[in-house]
C-alpha cells in the first residue's frame, strides 16, 4: 500500500474482488454524492483531486487505473502527482538548466583551450548549480507541502472502494 515516506510520484497496486464496472460505478456515485473532492472517470481511468478553491500550486492528485484481470476480479493502478502543468513545468527548467550547463561546460572548454579568458563561463556555471540547487529545493518543498492532500485523496479512494 502506501507507506509513510512518500516519494515522488509514489505509485501502488491493489488486487479487488469486483468487476471494473462496479468499481467505475462506485466512482460516478462519489463524483455526484460529495463535493469535498472533483472525481473525474474517463473510460477505465479516474482521477481525484481537490476543488480549484482548496488547490495550491503543490497540490496533488490521484489517477487510477482500473484493469480487469478476471470475470469478477480487477487490478487498480494508482499513482500521486502534482497537476500535469506543474509537472510539466519542473521537468522542462530542469532539462533547461541541464542543457545551458552543457552548452556552458562546452564554451568554457573551448575558450580554456583557445587561451581566452573564461570567468563569464565558470560564473555561469555556478549559476546554473545554483539553479539545479533551488529546483531542488522547491522540489521537495513542494513534496512535503503536497503530502497531507495526498493521505486525504488515499483515504477518500479507500472509503470510496469500501
Amino acid at each position: 500500500m502506501l507507506s509513510n515516506e512518500i516519494v515522488l510520484r509514489p505509485r501502488f497496486q491493489m488486487e479487488l474482488e469486483q468487476p471494473c464496472s462496479q468499481l467505475i460505478m462506485k466512482f460516478s456515485e462519489a463524483k455526484k454524492s460529495q463535493d469535498k473532492f472533483v472525481v473525474s472517470c474517463v473510460d477505465d481511468h479516474v482521477f481525484i483531486k481537490l476543488p480549484n478553491n482548496q488547490q495550491h500550486f503543490w497540490s496533488p492528485q490521484l489517477h487510477l487505473e482500473i484493469s480487469e484481470t478476471s470475470e469478477n476480479h480487477c487490478s487498480l493502478h494508482g499513482f500521486f502527482g502534482p497537476n500535469p502543468t506543474v509537472w510539466t513545468l519542473f521537468i522542462f527548467l530542469h532539462v533547461a538548466v541541464g542543457i545551458l550547463f552543457m552548452v556552458d561546460l562546452t564554451w568554457l572548454y573551448s575558450n580554456y583551450n583557445l587561451g581566452n579568458p573564461i570567468d563569464l563561463q565558470i560564473g555561469l556555471a555556478v549559476f546554473l548549480i545554483i539553479a539545479w540547487v533551488l529546483l531542488y529545493v522547491a522540489g521537495r518543498i513542494g513534496k512535503k507541502k503536497g503530502k497531507p492532500g495526498m493521505r486525504e485523496l488515499y483515504d477518500f479512494m479507500l472509503e470510496t472502494l469500501g
